[in-house]
């Protein structure tokens, strides 16, 4: 086992309490300043509420809420900025690894298309996609998955809830009245 000043990948978790409270992780001082910028924009907010005019005006109380944050904001970027950072450790190795930055792609395209292509090819394209990169799987065993789940999921949410789904490229709605008419035809 290697030395856990240098690499945390040995099966513990450094966030239980304890952890390593003499080391700063990678991202953890950038985090503080967001932090620290959003209390700052919130504290200007609550000032645009009634301003400073007295004790009992509307944003007395949520001015020294967010002085309070500001403060304790400020303590925080100040205390991880003095903290030595673990020598080889990277935001991109040990807090933001590659299938995180694709899947975050594949998030954000998969908004983006849902409406043009509609629900249902854009999910059988998000499912290949993420079934494919973490399963390292043959092909017909991801078409097979998905096409499995795709099928679950649009049953339960549209036949059983009728929940409506963004239709896009598919003729949804002239499959389910095909399936509808078949099935009464089929009954007479």
């Amino acid at each position: 086992m290697q030395d856990q000043d240098y690499d945390n990948h040995d099966g513990t978790s450094d966030a239980t309490p304890g952890g390593y409270p003499d080391r700063r992780r990678p991202g953890e001082l950038a985090f503080a300043g967001v932090l620290l910028a959003a209390s700052l924009y919130l504290l200007y907010s609550a000032y645009g509420i009634a301003g400073f005019e007295a004790l009992s005006s509307p944003g007395a109380v949520p001015m020294a809420t967010t002085v309070v944050m500001v403060i304790s904001a400020l303590v925080v970027v100040v205390r991880t900025a003095r903290l030595h950072t673990f020598a080889k450790e990277t935001i991109s190795g040990s807090i933001l690894p590659r299938i995180v930055i694709i899947f975050t792609g594949l998030l954000i395209a998969y908004g983006v298309l849902l409406k043009p292509l509609g629900f249902l090819p854009t999910s059988a394209l998000f499912l290949v996609a993420s079934i494919r990169l973490l399963s390292d799987r043959s092909w017909g065993f991801v078409f097979a998955v998905s096409a499995g789940s795709l099928l679950c999921i649009w049953l339960i949410f549209r036949i059983v809830f009728t929940v409506l789904m963004p239709v896009g490229i598919v003729p949804e709605a002239e499959i389910i009245q095909f399936f509808r008419a078949f099935v009464h035809n089929g009954a007479a």
